[in-house]
């Protein structure tokens, strides 16, 4: 029998020990291992997830723990199993699992993939904060349109309690308190329950796609970061992003999506210098000349835009596109300064793992990342926001955060919507779904 462990970030990590390690009996994982997220090391993934031969479940601990437990477990294959990290990063986490004595994995995305009895759109990127979500939102509304029954399945984000994520349903921000979402679950699920879709997550994803299938009649996969589809696409689009040339080379698994991809939709080209439009289109035509390449403008709006001007602002931004994602700011930032208000840089007023957020992702510029993976980490951010010098709030997360902490200045919501300004629109690139399965 061969030891294994699972170095992952609480998603593709328990996804793949799922399908390809559970029940095996010529397999043993002995670990998961857990970076990126906080708050997740420490736990266990549950016997009753695990199944025979784990009767403890399976311990999770913090991924600088691991040269310890390959040799404690005399551990014969350590996998690999989360997104967006640089290949400069996972060649030096494959060498120090191979100093340690293990072999270092990665598995095929097809041995990963779930067989649906739908059609499924799948909508992945290269990086994370490159402009996914708005588009998937546009092409939810291009299948209602069409008369079809979408829902959306989320890319997992169990962030609390395992047992009771198994299988999770969104219809209503109801549901995402009862579910106790963080705000980074929030971002991802919010606007889609606010555009009439169902949203399905969880942890055993052969039970979500079940559950997925009995309301849906096309299936939208909303990829997380930059990771690789859970379900067999009947169409693969992949996002690529304008302002970071040169990224779709550059990160795991960004390049495998873009090299499956059946369509290529470039965004942001309308804040991108032009040479760095091109240089995106020449490298995703080097890795996939069979896909067709789209470009896409993310427009954006602030409310109450035109009194902003001289106003001190503090500039919220979605949380992993700031920190893991590598963008120094994003939408809130470009409208704020639009509209004439002053950011102002949060840093020295930060609190607690905020200010730890703004040492460990140095790149951060005068915005604040909307951080909340648990009800700790929703104060800090709180008292952040008190603590800061300014007049008035530009909330750019994707969530209303005025709903989940308290925030006593004026504020004002930044908005973000896909429009396809060259190339393939949106009707052609669906085409193969339209009528798909009927």
């Amino acid at each position: 029998m061969a030891n294994l462990i699972i170095m992952g970030a609480a998603g593709r990590d328990f996804h793949d020990f799922n399908v390809v390690y559970r029940g095996r009996s010529e397999n043993r994982v002995v670990a998961f291992t857990a970076a990126q997220i906080p708050n997740i090391s420490g736990r266990a993934y549950p016997p009753e997830l695990a199944g025979p031969g784990y009767p403890d479940g399976i311990p999770i601990y913090p991924e600088a723990e691991l040269p310890r437990l390959i040799v404690e477990h005399e551990t014969d294959e350590v996998v690999f199993a989360y997104s967006d990290v640089s290949y400069e990063e996972v060649m030096h986490k494959a060498s120090a699992v191979l100093a340690a004595g293990s072999s270092f994995l990665l598995l095929d995305p097809a041995r990963t993939m779930l067989t649906s009895r739908k059609p499924v759109l799948s909508v992945c990127a290269v990086r994370t904060g490159a402009g996914k979500s708005p588009l998937v939102r546009a092409s939810v509304a291009v299948l209602k349109g069409w008369g079809r029954r979408p829902c959306v399945v989320r890319h997992p984000m169990p962030y609390g309690d395992l047992r009771e994520q198994v299988c999770q349903r969104f219809a209503s921000l109801d549901d995402l308190e009862r579910g106790h979402c963080t705000i980074e679950e929030r971002e991802e699920y919010e606007p889609h329950i606010r555009a009439g879709t169902t949203v399905f997550a969880g942890v055993d994803y052969a039970r979500v796609l079940e559950a997925a299938e009995a309301e849906a009649d096309v299936i939208v996969w909303d990829g997380g970061n930059n990771d690789l589809p859970f379900f067999r696409p009947s169409l693969h689009v992949v996002v690529a992003d304008a302002l970071r040339p040169g990224h779709e080379l550059l990160y795991h698994p960004g390049e495998a999506n873009a090299r499956i991809a059946d369509a290529f939709v470039i965004t942001k080209v309308d804040r991108a210098p032009r040479e760095n439009v091109e240089t995106v289109r020449r490298n995703l035509g080097r890795l996939n000349p069979g896909a067709s390449i789209s470009e896409c403008a993310l427009r954006i709006a602030l409310e109450g835009g035109d009194g902003l001007s001289g106003k001190r602002a503090l500039v919220i931004e979605d949380g992993p596109t700031i920190t893991h994602g590598g963008m120094s700011s994003g939408a809130g930032l470009r409208a704020a300064e639009e509209c004439g208000a002053i950011p102002v840089d949060p840093r020295a007023w930060a609190k607690g793992s905020i200010r730890a957020a703004f040492e460990a992702y140095p790149h951060i510029g005068p915005v604040l990342p909307a951080l909340g993976y648990g009800e700790e980490q929703l104060q800090e951010l709180e008292a952040t926001i008190v603590a800061v010098p300014c007049d008035i709030v530009v909330i750019a997360s994707p969530v209303d955060l005025r709903r989940l902490v308290s925030i006593a200045r004026p504020s004002f919501r930044v908005t973000y919507d896909a429009e396809i300004t060259a190339g393939r629109g949106l009707d052609e690139i669906l085409a193969p779904i339209k009528d798909a399965g009927k």
